[in-house]
């Protein structure tokens, strides 16, 4: 008999919000750290955060400090509030979670909700971009409107948390949702998917955040990467090198 985990979001029963950012942990961690960032970066404090008993648990820290792994801020003097998802929910508790995350979005009135998400889709060079998935309600309440020019991702199948919100959102079974659909290189964090779906974000509600420190981050990652990658080619080439690690066939 399999267990159905159980969610409970801890918020003040007067808060209210108009639109919620879910940003989750998937492959490229685009969403968490879009959300994360974002919530260093805006005038934000923590107002709530989810709580499990039935999933294993992780306590995320920075300088010896252990903060809760699914965190609620609200972004003063804006319509947003943020949910910073560190804790990697599976498929299989994906619908409990959205249970109590649609139920505390009831209580504090929330109207859309929105998913930056990064998908390891193949894809060229030109389509480094961020593309939407999101129903009727949403495109005619936030993109179409604003003449916001967000293409619709060609095609494919949402699961997980996004998946299961769109799913009910289209059913009005949620507010009206959309996911701002960008490809990844996992493992990650691939930190130019996620300055794209914030710039996304920006241009859709109309707010500014200071991106330097992404931007410097990113460029180091990519510098990092690019010297890795040249060594691994030195060492490839050096026709007196043997291999020093074992051959391991055992997933073949």
């Amino acid at each position: 008999m399999s267990i159905r985990p159980t969610f409970t979001v801890a918020a003040p029963d007067e808060y209210r919000c108009e639109t919620l950012v879910v940003g989750l942990s998937n492959p490229g961690f685009v969403g968490v750290t879009a959300t994360e960032y974002l919530s260093r970066h805006l005038a934000c404090e923590e107002i709530g955060h989810v709580e499990s008993e039935d999933v294993p648990a992780i306590a995320p820290f920075a300088e010896g400090v252990p903060r809760n792994h699914t965190r609620i801020y609200n972004v003063h003097e804006t319509p947003l509030a943020l949910v910073v998802g560190e804790l990697f929910v599976p498929v299989w508790a994906a619908s409990s979670f959205v249970d109590a995350l649609l139920e505390w979005a009831d209580r504090a009135s929330v109207d859309e909700i929105v998913v930056p998400y990064g998908i390891p889709f193949p894809h060229g060079p030109d389509e480094h971009d961020v593309f939407s998935v999101a129903t009727e309600s949403f495109r005619d309440r936030r993109l179409e409107p604003h003449g916001v020019r967000i293409r619709g991702l060609r095609g494919g199948v949402l699961d997980g948390i996004v998946g299961d919100l769109m799913a009910r959102s289209l059913n009005e079974d949620a507010p009206p949702t959309g996911a701002f659909v960008t490809p990844v290189h996992p493992p990650g964090p691939d930190l130019e998917a996620v300055l794209r779906v914030i710039e996304a974000l920006e241009a859709v509600y109309e707010f500014d955040a200071d991106e330097e420190e992404l931007r410097r981050q990113s460029n180091e990652l990519q510098q990092y990467y690019a010297a890795l990658a040249d060594r691994l080619d030195e060492r490839s080439e050096d026709p007196g090198r043997t291999r020093d690690y074992p051959v391991d066939r055992s997933y073949m």
